[in-house]
């Protein structure tokens, strides 16, 4: 998050919570009700992950009376900062917080999937912990599943714990209309059809495949690996809410696992007999017979 203002008259004239949340780089925050804060039972349990907590409680609140010196004063500032943040994560689970950030996401607040076939579907923020000073936030999206990093270094460095691993799951079971479909209903204007792409290129060639991950080739390929032992090593997240996977989700995660294990299979096989075949004697294609590309050979 951003460095706070040494000046700290720049909120003197109005509320804590109204100064952090015009501050830059705090814009995927909203304003938590002052009633909620107020409500000790909201607040079980901070006391022991925030220092200072009765005068970082007091000063979230505008009630904070005693003079600090400069030193003192930095520190209540930044354990403020941390239990808004962390009285955030808890409050955008609840049906006002809920709508508010619901709001933010309409206005496309978050920023929106760099995926192509997203077709700028809008971004919400989660947490990959909900321990603070582990994991900086992320962007989710709800169509192909996947999170970002922000792009600003701003946001970028935001605790993912202010927003939590539940928040944008939650979201969506309380306004499931929300929730996109994973097939878009128009195709985007900027992509070529398959009919148009085979007209315009004589059919299909080397120059159509799509590129390989960096760092990964074909087998035997200089500074390439071998395609199956990477694919066998991509993560992807997994929806949580509470710190349990969401049923649905869950399910298709199970069933694209299962597909992606059985492709790693066929890869290897293709691997392993075209390494026989480059190994044996006299290997090599014959004038008169094609070359079978691996993954053509694997699907055999």
């Amino acid at each position: 998050m951003e460095e706070l203002s040494s000046n700290s008259s720049d909120y003197a004239a109005n509320s804590w919570v109204t100064w952090f949340l015009g501050t830059k780089g705090n814009e995927y925050f909203c304003e938590v009700d002052e009633d909620y804060i107020l409500d000790r039972f909201n607040l079980t349990g901070l006391n022991t992950e925030v220092q200072h907590y009765p005068a970082a409680l007091d000063l979230v609140t505008d009630a904070l009376e005693d003079e600090l010196d400069d030193s003192s004063r930095d520190a209540v500032e930044n354990q403020a900062r941390l239990l808004y943040g962390l009285v955030h994560a808890r409050y955008i689970i609840t049906s006002r917080g809920l709508a508010k950030m619901l709001e933010k996401y309409k206005r496309a607040d978050f920023g929106r999937c760099p995926r192509v076939l997203c077709y700028q579907q809008a971004l919400l923020p989660v947490g990959l912990s909900d321990v603070p000073f582990q994991k900086a936030v992320k962007l989710f999206c709800p169509r192909c599943e996947d999170i970002y990093s922000p792009k600003s270094s701003r946001h970028g460095t935001i605790d993912g714990a202010f927003f939590g691993s539940t928040f944008p799951h939650m979201l969506f079971m309380v306004y499931p209309h929300m929730l996109p479909s994973k097939s878009p209903t128009s195709p985007s204007p900027f992509l070529l059809s398959s009919t148009s792409a085979s007209a315009g290129a004589g059919g299909v060639g080397a120059s159509d495949e799509a590129p390989s991950a960096a760092g990964a080739g074909p087998a035997g390929a200089p500074g390439g690996g071998s395609t199956s032992s990477a694919a066998s090593k991509v993560e992807r997240y997994r929806p949580r809410i509470f710190g349990f996977p969401t049923h649905e989700t869950a399910k298709l995660h199970r069933w694209q696992e299962a597909q992606r294990d059985a492709q790693i299979e066929r890869l290897e096989r293709a691997e392993a007999r075209s390494a026989l075949a480059s190994a044996a004697p006299g290997a090599g294609v014959g004038a008169g017979a094609p070359a079978v590309p691996v993954g053509l050979a694997a699907l055999d």
